[in-house]
């Protein structure tokens, strides 16, 4: 897979915004969330609770009058400290703590969209402490390039029914977001990654690096908003 001219495709596949949350609510009505070790209201921050950081997000969107917050793509957090998930893919147990997708949040049971026609891949419950719980894979194809785009932490029903090789159209709803029960114990909000080269993973890809595979992870997940084009 030619690196460039991939990045290429997906910018140019569309000329306007494409959603992952609700088509009918323009970007405008979004407000980017830094939640980066460099945002000095989280010196002090109790990542722990997941009520705290919750309580924090909410209060930020509604100050905003924001439909959802955003961000994070290469994004690097202290969030990750708190669950030992976090050093578990690596030999040398370093911690992982570089962001590799785009993150909406929002509230729970808020419908989640595919930007494009793609067919299921894969999907599983990863429960683990800190992971993405229910998680959907979708195979694409984009003129001679196959890729893949994630959808972490969704709701238990979103795939309760759901079946390798079922296909969606673009637009199509794919489910729901999770609350903190079962979404690995965060506040309510989608993980979107895009993903050239899946590695052999099923239901399950790294969203989260360390800064010693950061080229790989860069290269392999691009930019999600040269597709959604959040910001145009």
């Amino acid at each position: 897979m030619d690196p460039s001219r991939f990045l290429k495709c997906l910018y140019n596949i569309n000329t306007i915004p494409l959603h992952v949350l609700d088509p009918s609510k323009p970007y405008s009505k979004y407000i980017p969330l830094d939640l980066s070790e460099n945002n000095t209201q989280f010196s002090s921050f109790d990542f722990s609770s997941s009520e705290k950081l919750g309580n924090y997000i909410e209060t930020f969107i509604k100050k905003h009058k924001a439909f959802a917050a955003y961000g994070g793509y290469l994004e690097k957090r202290t969030i990750y400290k708190r669950s030992a998930h976090f050093k578990t893919l690596n030999l040398d147990n370093s911690e992982r703590n570089i962001h590799l997708g785009i993150d909406f949040w929002c509230p729970a049971n808020t419908a989640v969209y595919t930007p494009l026609k793609g067919t299921v891949h894969s999907f599983c419950n990863n429960s683990n402490y800190g992971d993405y719980g229910p998680t959907i894979i979708l195979k694409h194809t984009l003129f001679e390039f196959e890729f893949y785009t994630l959808y972490g932490h969704l709701s238990l029903s979103s795939i309760k029914h759901l079946k390798v090789g079922q296909i969606f159209k673009a637009a199509d709803q794919i489910g729901t977001l999770g609350s903190k029960d079962i979404n690995g114990d965060y506040p309510p909000h989608l993980h979107f990654q895009i993903i050239k080269n899946l590695q052999g993973w099923v239901g399950d890809y790294p969203g989260v690096c360390n800064i010693k595979d950061l080229n790989f992870f860069k290269s392999n997940c691009p930019d999600p908003n040269l597709l959604l084009k959040i910001k145009l």
